[in-house]
This record gives structure tokens, C-alpha cells and sequence, in this order.
């Protein structure tokens, strides 16, 4: 049932640059076990295909975990050129929408979890467990949201299904197998996780894949095909000798543990009720109480109800204070218990104290939730895993040394063009990787001001009309009666003389309204342009960036999610508006790494709009000419004629 193979590296280039002595580094410290390494890789040197020589070397299972969903889709295309031949998983958030339970004790409001569950990114999801539990050339690319509870491994595995030709099994049997592990009956429509059933013909859907499988049993009672076929046309696409069928829920409870579960959940009730009256807390113990019991008789009747999540604790049997079975606990481990995979944490300096606060964020809205009789005290234990169980040590972002406790994850690289002190300072080592084989330089960057007068002769004296919507930076307008030249006209001639040039443009704004203003203005003055944010659909962000890439439109307007590590190498031109607002979004890190996205173009460069010189920029313009130096000098020496990143336009999927 588990297949052994390798990992298999397939790529035109070979390692150049500072490549090959970043990969020897990195597989050295993993053979002498160093648990923590940091590649600081600029951006453009190839920081993905280091990485994927690394995991070839290796030959472990790897989680890769990303700090957003845009950068998660990208590097699990990259992953997936790079190992055409393995398994490249891709696990994010669901959630389309997600707004969680939450009270506010200051109005009296509460507001009630309200969800929407993207169908295609929890297949995905179901990709990347099933095929843990499967092989062991796995390499899966995940958001932090991997962090949070995924029910109980040791359940989802015993909960297979698996059949071979000729096994015996009757009817009946395996009607109740499969309705025993999440699936339902529908012998309408085809949906993922259910099955329908035609004679001694089984359909299932299964939860994991875009296909249907065939079951047929004969009159005596066994299996006599299993295939899969054509959803559509039910056309036989491939005969199997055998089949493995997954649940089509990550939380598998059965009938025993549910009636165990409710035991519990009583318990834990009445010794709460007694908590909240004994304090006088009249209002708050009527409440849980009434949400309790239609809670259990809902589990009772149906195995499931609204906020099921929230009694994990009693359904899985684990006690108090338990950390939840996240998706590292899909991930194998050795003889002694160890996680046995590598971990790759991509732009650390971002991820790393994303990590770190997921957990508190949690329980300080649980813990109002429970000390206002909305929840069971045992709510507190659905939650994402802290920092000190996954690390083993407490999150200083000042860094410190490791102290005790369970480590969740394997030995581990920090990938960043910046890693912030917690990577420096953890990691046995730091290994450079400044050099890109291209040639490339770090763009060149200019600093204009955000208002001017009016250069003389200009056509825009002639007057422009450009009046822009509320929220964006002011364009040409009168100051104590002498008429402005600002940077947002400024940034329309650059980008129109970009779109003249077949070059695209990303524009950096301070918010998403703005963007999305911003853009729209844009849109009216006759250009093609998007803006892509946090709001953003997950499978939209992506299509956005194809689109770019495939010249659907010219200009790309974003706040956060146009930093780290988008691979975008026919943006010519990044424009940073108000770059001078010291802070987190103009800081030293998003600046450099903003800049960065100009670095995979040969005619690449920055324009940053500021009145003023921060300290930030001053900082990230000397780190970028440190870089450049550096990589003039290696490209003289070894007489390298700069050339723009070329990568194909992949499709996303599986």
C-alpha cells in the first residue's frame, strides 16, 4: 500500500551562481543534523531550485510552508516542473469566506461563524493527506493555515477502504463501509464524497480526485472489476487490480465515539453549569446550556452540527490541553518517534511570526466566547498549534536560545531575501546566495517627489484632466494657487511609456481601497489594468498573475501581496507610492523585497515617491547596491552578459 520512490530532480538548467555552494552547504548541515539552516537567497538567484536539488539529496518527504496563499499556488507550480515524476501537493485555507465566532462583550454582540468552503481547494487538501499516508516522494506547498487542527491521522488512516479484484465483500457490507467513513448516498448527481449505486454496480466519488470509480460485485459476492470511468459519459478510462478509498472528511469519528463523545460533553456541562451559577453568572449558564443540549442531540441524531469543530477535543478522545493533530502529523516519522521529513519555511521573515501569533489571536477570541457561556472551556482546545509545539521553544524575535519541549517539524531552512534576527540567530548557519545566474543586477532605483510644480513646456500644463476618486493620493491640483504635478500623474507616463515597450507595471499602494480606486480610475482613462489584495478569491489571485504574465492586461495594482517572492519576470517597472510613510508596509524588509519584483527583467527599475529620505529607504537602497557590486563583479570576472528571466506560463492544477 506504500510506495517507496526517489525523488527525481528534471530541469534544463544546472546549479550556476552561487547556487552549487549554497546547495553543498545546505545538504551538509542536513547530514550532520543541524536543525535549523537559513539560505539568505536574493531575489531572482533560484532560491526554489537551490531548494529542489536540496530535496533530491536528500530524498525525504518536505512541507513547504508559505506565507499566503498567491506565493503557496506559485511555488507549488514551480515544485511541480521541478518533479514531474512525484507528488507535489498543494494545502491552503478552504475558506473563500470565513468570518469566525466571536463575541463583543462591549455591544452585547455576537457574531455566528459563517463560512464558504471552495470545493476544488479542499480536493486538493485531500491530495495532499491521502497521498502522506501513500508514498514517500511527497512534497507538499501549504499556507500557514497547516498549522491548525486536521483531525486525527491514526482515525483517517484506519478508515480506508480497500479493495482488490476477486476480494469477497457483499452488498450490503460495503454500503455500510462507506457510509461508516463520511460518505452519502446520492443517486442523482455526482459529488465529491458520495456514491450511488445501480444493481451490484457501485459509483463512488471520492473526495481526493476529479474521478469516479466503478465497483461491480458478482452474484456470489465479490469483487469482480474495479476501473475508473468517465463521470460524464460512464466510458471505462483505466482497469485497476486494486483501489484505495480515502474518507471524504478529515475528522472521522465513529458510532462509538460519538456515543463516548456525548458522555463527555454532558460532563464537562454540568461541571461548567455549576462553575457559572455558583458565580451568579445566571444569564451566561442559561445560555450554554440551551446551545449544549441541541448541540448533542444534533451529533446524536446526525453525527454532526453547526461548530462541530468545537467539541474535537471529546470526539477525538484526546485530554485537556491537547495539541490538535495538525497536517504535520500526516508527515511520517521514525524509529523513535522524530518527525522524519525537511521542512522549508519560504520568505521566513513574513511566515516565521505569522506562525507565532496564529495561536494567540485564537484563544484570546475563544476565551471570550467561553467566559460568556457561548462555548464549553473544551472549545479552547480547537485551535491552531502554538509556536513552542511546533519549534519546540518559545517565538523572541529577538532570537534566544531553544529550550524544551515536543518539536512538531524536521529539520528546517528558512528561505528569505531578507531573513529577520529569530533566522539569523536560530540557524547553525546562514548561507548566501547573492549571485543569480543570469547576470541580472538589482534594479536601478529613483526617488521622485510626491508633489512638484509643473515642469515648464510640459504637455501637462496644458492642462490634464485627471481627477481622481476619493482615497487616492491627489493628482494634478491647485496649492496655494500654483497647479502640482503629483505621482500619480507622474506614474501614468511611466506606465504608458511601459505599455509602449510591451512591459508591464506594478503599482504599490498603501491600501486596498486605494488599490482597488486606483485601479479603477486607471480602467477609465482607457488603460488595462486589476488590483489583487487580501480579498482576493485564492484561485482568482492566481489567475490574475497568468494573466498579467500573458499580456491580458498591462498594469497590476496591490498592497501586500505584490512583495515577496511573485515571479513575474515581464514587470519592467515597480512604482512604490508614498514610500516615505515610515512603517510596516514602507519598512526596510517590504522595501527590498517590493524591489525586488523589478529583478527578474533586464530593463528592470524602482521608482519610489517620497518628499522625504527614511531611514528605511536609505537602508534598502545601500542593501541594493551592496547586492548590485557584488554581482557586477562576479559577472565581469566570469564575463557575463545580463539576460531577463524567460519561464513558461503553467497552467495551475493537478
Amino acid at each position: 500500500m506504500y510506495s517507496h520512490k526517489k525523488f527525481e530532480l528534471v530541469s534544463d538548467y544546472v546549479p550556476s551562481g552561487d547556487q552549487p555552494g549554497a546547495i553543498q552547504q545546505l545538504v551538509s548541515g542536513l547530514e550532520k543534523g543541524k536543525r535549523y539552516q537559513t539560505l539568505l537567497g536574493v531575489t531572482g538567484s533560484g532560491k526554489t531550485f537551490t531548494m529542489a536539488n536540496v530535496i533530491e539529496k536528500i530524498q525525504k518527504p518536505t512541507l513547504v510552508i508559505a506565507p499566503n496563499k498567491t506565493l503557496a499556488a506559485q511555488l507549488y507550480q514551480e515544485y511541480q516542473a521541478f518533479f514531474p515524476h512525484n507528488k507535489v501537493c498543494y494545502f491552503v485555507s478552504y475558506y473563500d469566506y470565513y468570518q469566525p465566532e466571536a463575541y463583543l462583550p462591549v455591544t452585547d454582540t455576537y457574531i455566528e461563524k459563517e463560512a464558504m468552503i471552495n470545493e476544488e481547494i479542499d480536493r486538493f487538501r485531500h491530495v495532499a493527506t491521502s497521498s502522506l499516508l501513500t508514498r514517500s516522494d511527497v512534497i507538499v506547498v501549504a499556507s500557514v493555515s497547516c498549522i491548525y487542527n486536521l483531525g486525527v491521522p491514526e482515525n483517517y488512516f484506519d478508515s480506508i477502504i480497500g479493495l482488490e479484484v476477486g476480494r469477497a465483500i457483499t452488498r450490503g457490507d460495503l454500503m455500510k463501509w462507506l457510509i461508516k467513513i463520511g460518505f452519502t448516498r446520492n443517486n442523482i448527481g455526482a459529488k465529491r464524497g458520495t456514491f450511488r449505486i445501480r444493481g451490484d454496480v457501485f459509483e463512488v466519488y471520492p473526495a481526493a480526485e476529479a474521478v469516479t470509480y466503478k465497483i461491480t460485485l458478482s452474484p456470489e459476492q465479490a469483487v469482480t472489476e474495479l476501473a475508473v470511468v468517465d463521470t460524464l459519459t460512464r466510458k471505462v478510462k483505466e482497469q485497476l487490480k486494486d483501489l484505495i478509498i480515502f474518507p471524504p472528511k478529515h475528522f472521522v469519528t465513529t458510532m462509538p465515539e460519538r456515543e463516548r463523545a456525548i458522555k463527555d460533553i454532558k460532563a464537562e456541562l454540568k461541571e461548567r453549569l455549576k462553575y457559572l451559577e455558583k458565580n451568579k453568572l445566571l444569564l451566561e449558564a442559561e445560555r450554554l446550556q440551551r446551545r449544549t443540549k441541541y448541540d448533542v442531540e444534533m451529533i446524536g441524531t446526525l453525527g454532526f452540527c453547526h461548530g462541530i469543530e468545537n467539541y474535537s477535543r471529546h470526539l477525538s478522545g484526546k485530554p485537556p490541553g491537547s495539541p490538535p493533530d495538525s497536517l504535520m502529523s500526516y508527515f511520517p516519522k521514525d524509529k523513535n518517534g522524530k518527525p522524519d521529513f525537511l521542512t522549508i519555511i519560504d520568505e521566513s521573515h513574513i511566515a516565521v511570526p505569522q506562525i507565532a501569533g496564529m495561536y494567540a489571536g485564537d484563544q484570546a477570541r475563544k476565551k471570550t466566547l467561553v467566559e460568556f457561556g457561548w462555548r464549553l472551556p473544551s472549545a479552547m482546545d480547537n485551535r491552531p498549534l502554538s509556536f513552542k509545539e511546533i519549534f519546540g521553544q518559545e517565538f523572541s524575535a529577538g532570537g534566544g536560545s531553544a529550550s524544551g519541549g515536543e518539536e512538531r517539524i524536521g529539520q528546517t531552512i528558512f528561505t528569505s531575501a531578507t531573513p529577520a534576527q529569530y533566522e539569523k540567530e536560530h540557524a547553525s548557519q546562514v548561507v548566501e546566495q547573492i549571485v543569480r545566474p543570469t547576470g541580472l543586477v538589482d534594479p536601478p532605483i529613483e526617488v521622485r517627489p510626491v508633489y512638484s510644480p509643473f515642469p515648464k513646456g510640459s504637455t501637462a500644463q496644458a492642462g490634464r484632466d485627471l481627477n481622481p476618486p476619493s482615497g487616492v493620493p491627489a493628482t494634478s491640483f491647485k496649492k496655494g494657487g500654483i497647479k502640482q504635478w503629483t505621482q500619480i500623474d507622474d506614474v501614468i507616463a511611466e506606465t504608458t511609456a511601459n505599455i509602449k515597450k510591451g512591459e508591464k507595471t506594478l503599482i504599490i499602494t498603501l491600501t486596498k481601497k486605494q488599490s482597488e480606486e486606483l485601479a479603477q480610475f486607471l480602467t477609465d482613462k482607457g488603460f488595462r489594468a486589476k488590483f489583487m489584495h487580501s480579498d482576493t478569491l485564492t484561485m482568482e489571485r492566481t489567475e490574475i498573475l497568468k494573466g498579467l504574465r500573458s499580456n491580458e492586461f498591462d498594469v497590476l495594482i496591490g498592497v501586500n501581496l505584490l512583495r515577496e517572492g511573485l515571479d513575474l519576470p515581464e514587470v519592467s517597472l515597480v512604482a512604490i507610492l508614498d514610500a516615505d510613510r515610515e512603517g510596516f508596509l514602507r519598512s526596510e524588509v517590504s522595501l527590498i523585497q517590493t524591489m525586488g519584483r523589478a529583478a527578474r527583467n533586464l530593463g528592470g527599475r524602482v521608482i519610489l515617491y517620497a518628499d522625504t529620505m527614511t531611514g528605511s529607504m536609505k537602508r534598502a537602497m545601500d542593501e541594493c547596491t551592496r547586492r548590485r557590486a557584488i554581482q557586477l563583479e562576479y559577472n565581469r570576472k566570469h564575463k557575463i552578459t545580463p539576460k531577463s528571466i524567460k519561464k513558461e506560463i503553467r497552467e495551475f492544477g493537478q
